[in-house]
């Protein structure tokens, strides 16, 4: 997970470098660059002649100037250039940002994502944000927040502990939902609930109910190294692969159970793909992790990055 501190830590290494570097981190890469990332995993759990492809959109942060509805609209563009058998939504898409012009009412920004399409659907979890800007859901201690609202008003599913059975060309497949791990701020958490997360990792894997082969969407990687070896891959943003990487090291993200979960694709019981997202959290600056869509292709050859 992102802290402040962690966070603060990594931009002041990059003082040393000087001013120049700072105006690229602020003002080129979060803005100006936007690439696709593509990965190829082969998981034991997946068909070797089952190919299908997702495109995978994490961490939008909508707000002006950072991520304007143009700047989303672009992203919608380049997704559907994909062609992908079907998108996910990997949450957080409300600003993460204090220093805004604006924020953007969720009905605005998830009428642009309805413009998204596959042949398979575009399917949604929720991420921390979505939580932690809902104030009424915080008092409430449960969802849904406005995000999933305006989501689902728009078209797109949002799964919170939940799945749903794909198939493709006849072929089956689950998509399961996490509900998020991040979900009520620590102040704002009722005695009652045991944890500060609104996920049930049992309970959504029990609604798979034949041995078709899972695919799981959580927001947060940090639950990994508990997802069984019956799920094939895991899909996460959050980490925004730590909005700054320096040779390949995200300082910001700390290790979860002794491993850096903090980007890319990375072998545990299941295959995991964490997505480096498209914004910024608690600042505005991104440096050595482009904005990126990511593309993953099961069961068939494809390029690692472009």
């Amino acid at each position: 997970m992102i802290t402040r501190r962690h966070f603060i830590r990594s931009i002041g290494g990059l003082s040393v470098l000087g001013v120049s570097t700072a105006a690229y981190g602020v003002g080129v890469e979060p803005v100006l660059r936007l690439r696709v990332t593509r990965y190829h995993p082969k998981p034991r759990q997946w068909p070797a002649d089952f190919p299908l492809k997702i495109a995978a959109i994490a961490d939008i942060h909508a707000c002006d100037p950072w991520m304007s509805l143009e700047r989303i609209e672009g992203i919608v563009e380049r997704t559907n250039a994909l062609n992908a058998d079907l998108v996910v939504l990997l949450g957080d898409y409300v600003a993460g940002l204090h220093h805004v012009t604006r924020f953007i009412p969720s009905r605005e920004w998830a009428r642009v994502l309805a413009g998204l399409k596959a042949p398979l659907g575009v399917h949604a979890v929720m991420g921390n944000h979505d939580y932690w800007d809902d104030k009424t859901v915080q008092r409430r201690g449960r969802g849904p927040t406005m995000a999933h609202r305006a989501l689902e008003a728009a078209g797109i599913p949002v799964y919170e502990n939940d799945a749903v059975r794909l198939t493709k060309d006849g072929r089956p497949f689950w998509l399961a939902g996490l509900g998020d791990q991040l979900a009520f701020l620590p102040a704002r958490r009722l005695r009652s609930m045991a944890h500060f997360g609104a996920d049930d990792l049992d309970a959504t894997l029990a609604k798979v109910t034949d041995d078709a082969p899972v695919i799981l969407l959580a927001h947060e990687p940090n639950i990994a190294p508990r997802v069984p070896a019956r799920v094939a891959l895991q899909l996460s943003g959050h980490t925004h692969g730590g909005q700054v990487r320096l040779l390949g090291w995200s300082p910001a993200v700390a290790k979860q159970q002794g491993i850096r979960l903090a980007y890319g694709h990375i072998r545990l019981k299941c295959d995991l793909i964490v997505s480096g997202g498209l914004g910024c959290s608690i600042m505005p600056v991104r440096v050595g992790v482009p904005p990126e869509i990511v593309e993953v292709t099961l069961g068939r050859t494809g390029p690692a990055v472009s």
